[in-house]
């Protein structure tokens, strides 16, 4: 039984290993179209209302993005819980992963959330979304803190859960439309939801199996 829980364990890592590899490539091509800082290109171009009427939604749109593709990568190298060689290595990719996310992306990922595309149903999503990513986040810090490491261990993967919404939201949207072609506001309300329940979900099952 525990050999089959183990086995089940390391065939999850693996295929997280190999599917984050490939789409963390892809955010990172996404990102790099925001540099140098433009107005006007990839979703911006979209977000045009925001962008002329709300001088701060870029500073917290930039803030989001840039700080969102580090956080990927530190909470992925800390979720993997090792060293890799070098001292401390998983502490401090845990404590750079916290930081952003505490400060700056998930604040900012609120504030983008209430000006969604998509209507009220959107909006609600992606701020429920991003005031859960704060709190799962914070959780994890405060068990670290208190040494208590089996739930911190717990609150990391529904944190990091969370944080790559990021990439199966643009998974979902790009199944949707390629098989069903909805209306652009449609889709936004569905992938706003699809990007992060089903995330959650499958974490609490494998806690709750003990898988991880």
């Amino acid at each position: 039984m525990l050999s089959a829980k183990k086995n089940i364990s390391n065939a999850f890592k693996t295929l997280l290993i190999i599917g984050f590899g490939y789409f963390f490539w892809l955010m990172l091509k996404i990102t790099f179209e925001y540099i140098p800082l433009k107005s006007d290109v990839s979703f911006l171009m979209i977000k045009q209302t925001e962008v002329t009427d709300r001088p701060e939604y870029l500073y917290f749109f930039y803030t989001h993005v840039y700080t969102s593709i580090f956080v990927l990568l530190t909470g992925f190298l800390a979720i993997l819980r090792k060293d890799f060689g070098v001292k401390n290595f998983h502490k401090s990719t845990g404590k750079i992963y916290v930081f952003l996310i505490l400060l700056f992306a998930a604040p900012s990922g609120i504030y983008m959330g209430v000006f969604a595309n998509g209507g009220f149903l959107s909006k609600i999503s992606f701020v429920i979304l991003g005031s859960l990513w704060w709190f799962s986040t914070f959780k994890a810090y405060q068990f670290a803190r208190q040494k208590k490491f089996t739930e911190h261990k717990k609150w990391m993967w529904r944190s990091f859960a969370l944080t790559i919404s990021a990439i199966t939201l643009r998974m979902w949207k790009v199944i949707i439309v390629y098989l069903f072609h909805p209306n652009p506001m449609d889709v936004y309300q569905i992938i706003a939801w699809l990007g992060w329940v089903p995330n959650i979900i499958l974490i609490e099952y494998l806690i709750l199996k003990k898988h991880i």
